[in-house]
């Protein structure tokens, strides 16, 4: 499906969300290696399981309003309140004040994500769904190429700058929605009328129920399970790894040449394996959704999990830059085979008249992988580099035990119906 041809819905969020991810790319690696400098790494590692219970909380209210009020009022929601998060962050006098504007500008983000991810399943027919998404996150992905290589440098030395750049930059995307999007909710959606709509408790009771229908949903449970198993491995690039790299990779030469060599800090290091990730993300995740068209979306996921597990164990191996390269070319491309194909799965899985529910509870195994993943920064102040990476590798290895369970189930329950 070509981007001209589609719904301009589409095209105001490819772009504003593709802005704002140049800029996101250029603090958020660096946020667990600020608060660890600010605040020590053991106690980094406990803060940063919080946001993600606010994430949760935030996806789940995102996808219930999205079905109830429809997903335009709900992105401009999500993306007021980063803006505003965004400008405290950048006004900020203390430690603690950012790190609740960074709970509040993940909060805004988890109530957007649902109706964003609804409105393209409402939009975009079953079998172009996959591509769709695919050329969402080669879009997110743009900034992924420069933003860490830039942010090495910008997000310590002009990091207010940087974080009113984001704060404005949402404000016009904000502004676009309002004017351009329009509403999508589908009619099945708009038809379900809920009784005590005037009161909004009894509201709020209605859709924790559908919530509750949705978890009692066993193989959706095991779909949840198995992917915060594996992203609590994918989730290390911007946290243990952050902190491996700056702690145990020593400064060292990129490349020599006529006795002058160019020399990288561990922080630049960082950067240039972060850059990477988002430069194989841009060039691949289009040529790689293609490639795996016709693969079963168990060998997918089991694929991804054993790449992104074994990419990530192997850093430990080795400190030589070139050698880190190397394996952040595989780990990455376990990333990139599973991205599209998650958000397919679940849009196709998704009844239609509860599509922004599954996708608030779909996007569960993304917080509550965030909620764990900062264990391996906790556990690094006793446990030995190698030592976590094998915690990693078991994640991994448990994820691709589950993917296997979940699609038996998912073809016994297909037959049984």
């Amino acid at each position: 499906m070509q981007i001209r041809l589609w719904d301009n819905n589409l095209k105001v969020r490819l772009l504003g969300e593709a802005l704002f991810n140049m800029l996101f790319w250029m603090y958020f690696p660096f946020i667990t290696v600020y608060f660890g400098a600010a605040l020590g790494n053991h106690i980094a590692g406990i803060l940063m399981t919080v946001p993600p219970i606010f994430s949760i909380i935030g996806s789940l209210l995102g996808g219930a309003l999205a079905d109830r009020l429809g997903r335009r009022p709900i992105m401009l929601l999500g993306a007021s309140l980063q803006t505003v998060m965004f400008a405290l962050f950048a006004l900020s006098p203390s430690h603690w004040i950012d790190y609740a504007a960074f709970i509040g500008i993940g909060f805004g983000g988890a109530i957007y994500r649902p109706a964003s991810s609804a409105m393209v399943a409402d939009l975009v027919p079953v079998q172009e769904r996959r591509q769709v998404f695919a050329t969402f996150t080669t879009a997110n992905n743009l900034g992924a190429v420069l933003g860490p290589a830039l942010g090495a440098i910008f997000f310590f030395q002009y990091r207010q700058e940087l974080l009113w750049s984001c704060s404005f930059v949402l404000l016009i995307y904000f502004i676009a929605i309002y004017f351009i999007v329009h509403e999508t909710l589908p009619a099945p959606a708009k038809s379900v009328e809920p009784t005590g709509s005037g009161s909004i408790r009894q509201a709020f009771k209605e859709q924790w129920k559908g919530y509750g229908i949705i978890f009692r949903d066993k193989v959706f449970l095991v779909y949840i399970l198995a992917g915060i198993f594996a992203l609590v491995t994918i989730m290390q690039l911007d946290l243990y790894l952050a902190v491996y790299v700056i702690d145990y990779v020593p400064s060292q030469a990129l490349f020599s040449w006529n006795g002058h060599s160019l020399m990288l800090s561990s922080t630049e290091i960082l950067g240039w394996v972060l850059g990477l990730n988002g430069l194989l993300f841009v060039l691949f995740i289009l040529p790689v959704t293609k490639w795996f068209r016709n693969w079963k979306e168990r060998d997918v996921f089991v694929l991804s999990s054993l790449l992104s597990g074994v990419g990530t164990f192997a850093l430990g191996l080795n400190t030589n830059i070139w050698f880190l390269f190397f394996v952040t070319i595989i780990f990455t491309f376990g990333e990139i085979v599973r991205s599209p194909v998650t958000q397919s799965f679940i849009s196709r899985y998704a009844p239609e008249h509860a599509r922004g529910q599954y996708m608030g509870a779909d996007s569960l195994q993304f917080t509550i992988g965030r909620f764990l993943a900062p264990v391996t920064v906790f556990l690094s102040s006793w446990l030995p580099p190698m030592g976590i990476f094998s915690i990693i590798l078991i994640s991994a290895c448990i994820s691709v035990v589950l993917y296997i369970l979940l699609f038996r189930m998912y073809v016994e329950e297909k037959d049984a119906a």
